[in-house]
């Protein structure tokens, strides 16, 4: 099964849950890194791992597939 055959594929119910929370924690890690007030440098950095989190979780949760 290719990447784009896996994409889409119908994705199990748990894994579109995973799916959907990623993108939030996605979107608040770039909503911190893209504020456009002076941030301490710890805040940056949670953001930071916040975005790759999500970024993971969406797309390992996205090429998930139902047997």
């Amino acid at each position: 099964m290719t990447l784009a055959q896996r994409v889409k594929s119908p994705t199990p119910k748990f894994f579109r849950k995973v799916r959907n929370i990623g993108l939030v924690i996605g979107a608040v890690g770039g909503a911190l890194l893209a504020a456009p007030v002076a941030l301490p440098a710890i805040v940056t950095t949670i953001a930071g791992y916040l975005a790759t989190v999500g970024v993971v979780a969406s797309a390992v949760s996205q090429t998930t597939v139902k047997d």
